[in-house]
């Protein structure tokens, strides 16, 4: 291999990791934006099922379920 195509190689490959570093992964911000979007889903999740309605609809499942024949 001659030394000018592998200083072509060496070229192309330090433009090709160049162009993988771009923007890579979350930063801080985006982080927390998550955590707090994750939250915030949590809360009215846990809000949901501890709702009247829904923990009687769910203790009726379970009734139901223990009350069965096998």
């Amino acid at each position: 291999m001659g030394v000018e195509m592998f200083g072509k190689i060496r070229k192309a490959a330090a433009r090709f990791r160049g162009a993988c570093r771009q923007d890579t992964g979350m930063v801080t911000s985006e982080y927390a934006m998550g955590i707090i979007a994750a939250v915030g889903f949590a809360v009215l999740l846990y809000q949901v099922v501890t709702s009247g309605q829904v923990q009687a609809e769910l203790q009726a499942i379970v009734k139901k379920a223990l009350s069965a024949r096998m």
